[in-house]
């Protein structure tokens, strides 16, 4: 599975109607909910906000007034047949006058995510994990050595030295005993998605 390393614009215009194409990295529904909140805010006047995402297991769509099937659907279609997850895809769709019919609503939205995927970066998803270690002084630069190529996001430095880290859950299993006996305490935080 793959998503996407940056947020992306497109847009199209077909027979008079503005489609705007909008692709998000996500991590979790809220994330999907604030999106949604935010469009509907900033483009109050377009005549439909369609879109569709994918969570892990959990995908929706959603047509948002144009005929059942013939917006969200094809979104999500072209996100599945792409692998991706952990994508959020709005399709925003000013309408020029002219009908499309159901065929032409589903190639246009399709087309729309297809084109905008073209100028994306895919990323392979990785199953990670947060982790907090403990560790005194004197064993700084030999944790330094094992952690160097991992994402540390917090470094708090009191009686001992306290390091926030993201890796893969591949790169923790390699290195777990090593860490357990220089570390006073490893505390596994929580799971995380991480990129290639």
């Amino acid at each position: 599975m793959y998503t996407i390393k940056n947020n992306i614009d497109n847009t199209i215009i077909i027979k008079k109607s503005k489609f705007i194409t909008k692709l998000y990295k996500i991590n979790n529904i809220d994330e999907v909910n604030n999106v949604l909140k935010n469009l509907k805010v900033e483009y109050k006047d377009a005549t439909h906000i369609c879109y569709a995402y994918i969570i892990e297991g959990i995908q929706k769509c959603d047509d948002d007034g144009e005929p059942s099937g013939t917006a969200g659907l094809p979104i999500l279609n072209v996100l599945k047949k792409n692998e991706l997850n952990y994508l959020l895809c709005v399709v925003i769709r000013y309408f020029g006058g002219i009908k499309l019919g159901a065929g032409g609503l589903v190639r246009a939205y399709s087309n729309n995510v297809t084109e905008a995927l073209k100028n994306v970066e895919k990323k392979e998803i990785i199953k990670g994990i947060n982790i907090t270690i403990t560790f005194s002084y004197d064993n700084n630069k030999l944790i330094d050595n094992i952690i160097k190529n991992w994402e540390v996001t917090n470094k708090i430095f009191n009686e001992n030295i306290l390091y926030t880290i993201n890796l893969s859950k591949d790169d923790f299993k390699q290195n777990e005993l090593e860490l357990k006996k220089i570390c006073h305490d490893i505390v596994i935080n929580h799971d995380i998605v991480m990129t290639k």
